[in-house]
């Protein structure tokens, strides 16, 4: 009684990490109609992450045409070699934007969009519905959206470093703020492969909170349609601060 009266937040928050928990043991359920599942999965495929492709290669392009020029007008120096700014262009579109940052954003758009889809359908009662008729519906609803975000977002990242690559040679053949060749050079220097491997391993784990977290905000919405914006502001909320401090515990891991 003491612990509940002087720390209901944190009471509150374990009631919540319970439910998600409870939650996902009902969504990786085993599938009862493998045709079903593929058809759902193709189609989360499609709108959550074929969609996202425009967005995530728009922005990148920019992000690595700023930082290119952002480096090379704070650390020009005569004493710095030319091919610095490629160098450690390279070093952040890899270790961090293109995995973390884009996948700030993706949880963002992404994100909202789940939690609003589902919680639309639970206030509407067709979660209820397919209750009623004997459907597993966490597993039905939430299983092929984390599937294909594990899938496609790795893809993401993928594009995301080759955009902003383009990005960074962009502002050398058109903008003239330094030669392509020295750009270039510095890309290459002393590249590892597993800075690669990195971000695409913690993106798996960003895809997976952006999925599962974005669907429990929805799928656990009471209320109406207010509830269902709150629900979707919490969900990325919820998920930012999630990947930052995966982030954090995975650069530490992958990066030691």
């Amino acid at each position: 009684m003491y612990i509940c009266t002087k720390f209901p937040i944190m009471i509150k928050a374990l009631k919540t990490v319970g439910r998600y928990i409870l939650l996902m043991k009902r969504a990786f359920g085993r599938p009862e109609r493998i045709g079903m599942y593929m058809r759902q999965f193709i189609k989360e495929v499609d709108q959550l992450g074929v969609n996202s492709i425009g967005i995530v290669l728009l922005i990148s392009f920019f992000i690595g045409a700023v930082i290119t020029i952002q480096i090379k007008l704070n650390i020009e120096s005569p004493w710095m070699p030319r091919w610095t700014v490629g160098y450690v262009t390279r070093e952040i579109l890899l270790l961090e934007f293109s995995s973390s940052i884009m996948c700030l954003i993706l949880a963002g758009k992404v994100g909202s969009n789940i939690a609003s889809e589902l919680g639309t359908m639970r206030i509407t009662q067709q979660i209820d519905a397919m209750e009623i008729m004997g459907v597993n519906s966490a597993s039905f609803l939430i299983l092929p959206k984390v599937v294909a975000l594990v899938t496609i977002i790795p893809i993401l990242v993928i594009f995301s470093i080759f955009a902003g690559i383009i990005g960074a040679f962009a502002t050398c053949w058109f903008g003239g703020i330094m030669m392509a060749a020295d750009l270039e050079y510095g890309l290459q220097y002393m590249f590892a492969e597993w800075f690669v491997w990195c971000g695409i391993i913690k993106s798996l784990f960003f895809a997976f909170i952006i999925a599962s977290v974005s669907s429990f905000f929805g799928y656990t919405v009471e209320g109406g349609s207010i509830e269902v914006g709150k629900a979707s502001t919490n969900s990325v909320v919820t998920c930012s601060v999630l990947i930052l401090f995966a982030d954090l515990i995975l650069t530490r891991l992958l990066t030691s």
